[in-house]
């Protein structure tokens, strides 16, 4: 009766955390989607992505606070530099790139770049480690590269050529960025604790958003429609706390390699949701080009498991 309920227990924990991985993968997919909505109302980028790290970060500091109660070990001079330097690179730098990207392309190219952020770890990786790159690595690069490529194609033949590839460019250094930031962020989570790290290293990119805006822009860019603000508390809750914080609980039930394997959803759930909430066409071409994204990702993911 004991293993039997041992047993239930485990089950019940794998379905939870199967649940919030799937809820963290949709909520940081529907950003794409709040961002474009928020453009058709006039907004820049510089003004968006503060009001959104402004509402995001209220509730980091919250957490910072609760974590700091528990009487943790202090920051050493370190630790300090390297939330600084994690959070300025992995949250602010690579969501200002994606804010400005987002202007010239489709939510459904703009989450396929994105999600080549495995493939340039691996690439990161090789380079700083001098780590060789197996053959299943490399096919899976190639799959993934293909597969935007079909999808870039598909936005240049209804678009301007121009302004995709400006669009894909800073969206492609945006998931650089945060690759990088992925690459160091394995030694700052060991000292400092995952939910502690990413509190700092969020109120780190907030606190840089702020004071681009404040440096950038008159305070009467604020005069915004109050749909604005709407969409800005939407992506600060749905698209950055709450994914943030269910991911975390996801890889804790469920592991690091299952919860990745899971977020493979998100490029899917933006497509349709670009489908459905901005009128973007979903085409052949776009569902092959995903298909071989999702293919090479997902090779790249069972590897990393394995190893």
């Amino acid at each position: 009766m004991t293993s039997q309920s041992h047993s239930t227990s485990a089950n019940r924990d794998v379905l939870l955390g199967v649940i919030l991985a799937l809820l963290a993968a949709v909520g940081f997919s529907a950003k794409a989607i709040l961002v474009k909505l928020a453009y058709v109302e006039h907004v820049d980028s510089i003004t968006l992505l503060a009001l959104r790290m402004a509402f995001s970060a209220p509730f980091f500091i919250a957490v910072a606070v609760w974590i700091r109660k528990r009487q943790v070990e202090p920051l050493n001079r370190h630790d300090k530099i390297l939330i600084v330097v994690l959070g300025l690179i992995g949250y602010y730098l690579s969501s200002y790139l994606d804010f400005l990207g987002l202007q010239y392309i489709s939510a459904g190219l703009e989450r396929l770049i994105l999600f080549l952020y495995p493939t340039m770890t691996v690439l990161l990786s090789a380079f700083i480690y001098k780590r060789p790159i197996g053959k299943q690595v490399k096919l899976a690069m190639a799959l993934s590269y293909a597969g935007i490529a079909m999808v870039f194609l598909h936005d240049v033949g209804i678009k301007q050529g121009g302004n995709v590839v400006l669009g894909a460019t800073l969206v492609f250094f945006s998931t650089l960025s945060y690759s990088t930031y992925l690459v160091g962020v394995g030694h700052a989570v060991k000292r400092i604790g995952t939910t502690r790290f990413t509190a700092y290293a969020m109120m780190v990119a907030s606190a840089a958003s702020v004071l681009q805006f404040i440096v950038m822009r008159p305070l009467s860019a604020l005069n915004l429609p109050i749909r604005v603000y709407e969409l800005s508390i939407a992506m600060a809750l749905f698209s950055t706390v709450l994914p943030v914080f269910l991911l975390s609980y996801a890889i804790r039930r469920i592991g690091a390699g299952s919860t990745s394997l899971i977020g493979s959803i998100g490029p899917i759930s933006t497509i349709y949701m670009a489908y459905l909430f901005l009128g973007e066409q979903i085409t052949w071409l776009q569902i092959g080009g995903s298909a071989l994204v999702l293919c090479g990702v997902l090779i790249i993911s069972l590897s990393s498991k394995r190893a």
